[in-house]
């Protein structure tokens, strides 16, 4: 799943400017999962569009790595993971195709702040003038895998029913008070482009074919 704690973005997230979909090429492009434990890695790109890092997309999502990534295609991972990309349940069912999205992430390089609120203030002194910087660039990718209840909400197209059962299965600490809501906006703004998107159809996930089966007609859910 697309972790929504991961570091807040300056800039909102967006599909990519280039990504005009070619829906005559069935599966999505493949993506990067690690040779070590058969999972998935997501990427970050530097201000040129180069890969600069992989991270395991578990890892993203507050569970502990205890190795560093092996990138490899999917394709070249004997019997990889795929975990869905929602809810982040075993074994995913199916796999969607939408506009790929990137988020970017900028650091602060500077902040101006009062002497005097920084003499009584010190360190909770509030900033005047904040200076960032290009950090990196979340790609997310074009493919979503999903498990059979997430689907079920994908098909309907029911938003909220898939935000409703994410949040379900989130930990504690982004759902609890405040940061219940905060969360929830996160999801909506992650999954309405997901369904703005959404090129149709969908290929079924079995083994030996991780990019998922799309031999159904173009347009109609098999």
């Amino acid at each position: 799943m697309r972790p929504p704690h991961s570091p807040q973005p300056a800039e909102p997230a967006h599909p990519c400017a280039n990504a005009e979909l070619d829906t005559s090429a069935a599966p999505v492009p493949e993506p990067f999962y690690c040779r070590r434990c058969r999972r998935a890695l997501n990427v970050r790109l530097d201000n040129q569009g180069v890969i600069v890092e992989y991270l395991h997309a578990a890892g993203q999502r507050g569970q502990p790595s205890d190795h560093r990534p092996e990138p490899a295609p999917i394709t070249e991972i004997p019997d990889p993971i795929i975990d869905c990309d929602f809810c982040s349940a075993p074994d995913a069912a199916w796999i969607y195709r939408c506009a790929d999205r990137v988020t970017d992430v900028r650091r602060v390089t500077a902040q101006v702040v009062a002497v005097g609120d920084y003499q009584t203030r010190h360190h909770a002194a509030r900033a005047r003038r904040t200076d960032t910087e290009h950090a990196f660039t979340q790609a997310w990718g074009e493919g979503w895998s999903a498990c059979a209840r997430c689907a079920d909400f994908i098909e309907a197209r029911d938003l909220y029913g898939l935000i409703g059962r994410v949040v379900e299965t989130l930990p504690a600490k982004l759902t609890r008070g405040k940061h219940l809501m905060h969360t929830r906006g996160q999801l909506h703004e992650r999954y309405s482009d997901v369904f703005d998107t959404l090129v149709p159809g969908r290929g079924r996930i079995t083994p030996g074919h991780p990019l998922g089966l799309w031999n159904h007609p173009t347009g109609e859910a098999p």
